[in-house]
């Protein structure tokens, strides 16, 4: 059984994943037991090929048609077989070395979620901008302590990533159903990085119009929320 399994997921990403691939590799080899997840969400451009052309360790799931980075990573989450869990995303704005430098605290840790916050951001104006004003209206409903709920880079364990409920854009919520599951939220300052090729699939309607929405609605799955902490079961005496 792999320590880390490293999910990433991938939507027409020719020209980054692959040097993504071998960065992890180079990061993690020799620090940990670990496999990268390639979670390819119906790419056109030989995504997959590419990712597994760059190195060893590398296993791709395919979805058929194009389904959105949440399932993709639900895909990655239920198929993974580390211990751990890390979710990079697939444009290489995530630096593997950050995961490296975080592996040995990683491995001591009790089961928290390892939040990523980026230190200076390599977004343009109107990603940025409603990125900033989806992370102030969550932070104050929610209470998730997260800064950077968007940023891609996330550690928590496989336990409870598996267990955690899908719905579209479930990604951008991942501190506040950690917290739901009653997972402490650790935040750590990681590098964010210029893409090297290709351009963010992303625009101001799927981040901004529906985030409110969304929101609201994780608001609402976290009130209804109960935890039996523990379950004990008894048996009846044989005769």
């Amino acid at each position: 059984m792999a320590d880390l399994t490293v999910v990433i997921p991938v939507y027409n990403e020719s020209g980054n994943i692959g040097a993504l691939v071998t960065e992890i590799n180079q990061a993690l080899s020799g620090i940990a037991v670990y496999e990268i997840l390639i979670v390819d969400d119906g790419s056109a451009d030989g995504s997959a090929e590419e990712a597994l052309n760059a190195g060893h360790h590398v296993r791709v799931l395919q979805h058929k048609k194009r389904t959105g980075k949440s399932r993709a990573l639900v895909s990655g989450f239920q198929a993974a077989k580390g211990k751990w869990i890390a979710t990079l995303d697939g444009d290489g704005q995530n630096n593997p070395s950050d995961l490296a430098q975080l592996w040995q605290r990683i491995e001591k840790s009790p089961p928290v979620l390892f939040a990523g916050v980026r230190k200076r951001r390599n977004d343009g104006v109107v990603k940025l901008l409603t990125s900033k004003s989806a992370n102030f209206i969550r932070k104050r409903l929610l209470k998730d302590n997260c800064r950077d709920a968007g940023c891609g880079f996330k550690v928590l364990p496989a336990s409870v990533a598996k267990g955690l409920p899908y719905f579209d854009n479930m990604h951008r919520f991942l501190p506040a159903l950690s917290v739901r599951a009653g997972l402490p939220v650790v935040e750590i300052d990681v590098e964010d990085r210029p893409r090297l090729a290709g351009v963010s699939k992303y625009g101001f309607f799927d981040r901004a119009a529906v985030a409110f929405l969304d929101t609201v609605g994780v608001f609402w799955l976290s009130r209804r929320y109960s935890d039996p902490e523990a379950v004990s079961e008894m048996n009846s005496a044989e005769s």
